[in-house]
């Protein structure tokens, strides 16, 4: 059995997120806003006798609590990313922080449900003249503090789709060639199925005749491949899967002549990000701000309409509906901090892609394992019965090095007889 253990983006260790140094600062940044805040309130209502101000400003201070979690989870695993004592780095502290936070975020929701249900049972007296100005100042607060932290990927637990043109699936790569015929479209379509080349007319429904149609490619290694076609519904599917990679010249044979298109190896990079990439630190700080912004919201129309029409009942509603928001979204963020820290497969198609890389060589995948090192970093470890005896570890290495996110890959290679 040979075994070979590859860091495919160098020899250290560091599995932190492309972002990580800007988000520390944003983090840090938000700190010092709401302790300047904090101050303000309990300095301003200790001198003014406002027992408000005060609660609030102590109410900001445990926001700005929350948020020292995330910058010290920052700082710790910047200064400790190379310390050999972290096995696989430390990429997956900050997940560490997110998981911390929702965990506060839910108890924090608790309190306020039990807090307004209280509130409905004996409804206490409300001074609106403070308390709803207090509202709209901590509003502006959070604000403030979500534009500090925005520009990453935020998401509340939910997944977003992306834009793509009528007629190509998210899994194709696709050239145009302008001919005789018209103006065609020659992708490499892979969604679910091995990928095969798709030939499609642009503006119209009539295809060319498969017979007359052939697909050469011209790989770097001078070695060449032919492809034929069979009718499709509306358009034209090679008969023969196309090999990996898929970077390689094509020559393009039609009844008006021939053409010539390149393509590179399409990396689903955007994919793959879309999941494994998001920063759970600085997610878990949004959602803090958001829930308190959410909070804050409710809080002004629930007094507002209180102090409008005597609805007392509007302000414990108001904060029994902010905390169904804020355990929502407590609950996404401990879903998928759970999942990392867990090793949990992450989602996307690296796992099939990986699979489909090593059994189009002809060889057996008998196990795969697929888990997140941190924002943007996979790690994999498989074993591959291979039957041809040169074929070593470092032959998988390269074939996957291509797969940008894969960031560690341990392979092991047997021989059938091995594997019995």
């Amino acid at each position: 059995m040979n075994e070979f253990n590859v860091p495919f983006a160098g020899h250290d260790h560091v599995f932190l997120g492309a972002d990580h140094e800007k988000n520390e600062r944003k983090t840090w940044a938000v700190i010092a806003l709401c302790s300047v805040m904090m101050l303000v309130e309990i300095v301003g209502g200790s001198l003014f006798g406002s027992l408000a101000l005060v609660a609030d400003g102590l109410h900001m201070s445990t926001h700005a609590s929350a948020m020292l979690i995330a910058a010290l989870a920052y700082s710790y695993a910047r200064r400790h990313a190379k310390d050999h004592r972290f096995v696989f780095g430390t990429g997956k502290l900050g997940d560490l922080a997110g998981f911390t936070s929702a965990v506060i975020l839910a108890m924090i929701a608790l309190l306020i449900g039990y807090e307004a249900i209280a509130r409905f049972m004996s409804p206490v007296p409300i001074h609106f003249g403070e308390a709803i100005p207090i509202a709209v100042v901590g509003l502006l607060v959070n604000i403030a503090s979500a534009w500090l932290l925005s520009g990453g990927d935020h998401h509340h637990g939910h997944s977003h789709g992306h834009d793509k043109p009528a007629g190509h699936d998210h899994d194709e790569e696709s050239q145009t060639i302008d001919t005789l015929d018209g103006v065609l479209t020659l992708s490499i379509f892979e969604a679910g199925v091995p990928p095969v080349f798709r030939l499609q007319s642009e503006g119209r429904d009539a295809v060319l005749p498969a017979e007359l149609v052939t697909v050469t490619t011209v790989r770097s290694d001078s070695s060449c491949q032919t492809f034929r076609f069979s009718q499709k519904a509306a358009y034209l599917e090679s008969t023969d899967s196309i090999p990996e990679p898929h970077t390689f010249k094509v020559l393009v044979t039609l009844p008006s002549g021939e053409h010539d298109v390149e393509f590179e190896e399409h990396d689903h990079g955007e994919h793959e990000r879309g999941v494994d990439a998001r920063d759970h630190n600085i997610r878990a700080a949004y959602i803090h701000v958001m829930a308190d912004a959410a909070v804050s919201v409710l809080a002004i129309i629930g007094l507002s309409l209180a102090k409008a029409f005597g609805w007392l009942w509007m302000d414990p509603l108001a904060g029994f509906l902010g905390a169904l928001v804020i355990a929502n979204w407590s609950y996404g963020l401990v879903r998928d901090t759970g999942a990392i820290l867990l090793d949990m497969s992450p989602g996307g198609t690296m796992a099939s892609r990986v699979r489909r890389v090593v059994e189009q060589t002809g060889d057996q995948l008998i196990d795969l394992h697929v888990w997140r090192l941190g924002p943007g970093h996979l790690g994999a470890i498989l074993s591959v019965v291979s039957h041809v005896s040169q074929r070593g570890p470092a032959f998988y290495h390269a074939a996957l090095q291509r797969f940008k996110e894969l960031s560690h890959v341990t392979v092991e290679v047997h021989t059938p007889q091995q594997s019995v």
